[in-house]
């Protein structure tokens, strides 16, 4: 879903935080803002150290969360592998990456979200992960993983819609 510039985005998660086991997590976000920046692994250090040992396997947690399921983490890991192998794992990246941002509304920065993926592929993917958790998703868990703990924990989805600006 594209929104268009006379559109804001209204993020649809309903926090409960007073019986969420993910309180942590609950916290106000900035609206149309990463909350993280590109370089900050160190706020996730089990991840970026995953994430540099086996990439295939953050990107397809974090394309099963973004692709919400249509394409299952299996699928999207085995899909960046082997366009991987052949130096085209960034373009399979870019796309995801595009799609969670329009998803939150963020900005594509640092710079466009091909050249963020072609020139630091992990550092993308583990902002991306970071992005993911911060906003309610667990992408370990998976997109039915985490729809069981969304109704478990009476919320929706992390989603933004758009809506108009007067």
């Amino acid at each position: 879903m594209f929104l268009h510039k006379h559109e804001a985005s209204v993020p649809v998660f309903r926090q409960n935080s007073e019986t969420s086991s993910y309180r942590e997590y609950m916290k106000p976000l900035p609206e149309g803002l990463w909350t993280t920046g590109i370089c900050e692994c160190y706020g996730d250090v089990s991840n970026c150290l995953f994430t540099g040992i086996c990439p295939c396997i953050t990107m397809g947690q974090n394309s099963e969360i973004v692709n919400r399921g249509e394409i299952a983490c299996r699928s999207a890991s085995l899909l960046h592998l082997a366009s991987g192998v052949v130096l085209f794992g960034w373009i399979f990246g870019s796309k995801n990456r595009t799609k969670l941002r329009q998803h939150f509304s963020l900005p594509e920065s640092p710079l466009p979200d091909w050249a963020t993926h072609m020139l630091c592929m992990w550092c993308a993917l583990c902002q991306e992960h970071r992005e993911l958790r911060t906003r309610g998703a667990d992408p370990s868990l998976g997109w039915e993983g985490n729809l069981a703990k969304w109704m478990k924990d009476g919320m929706t989805p992390p989603i933004v819609v758009p809506r108009m600006v007067k």
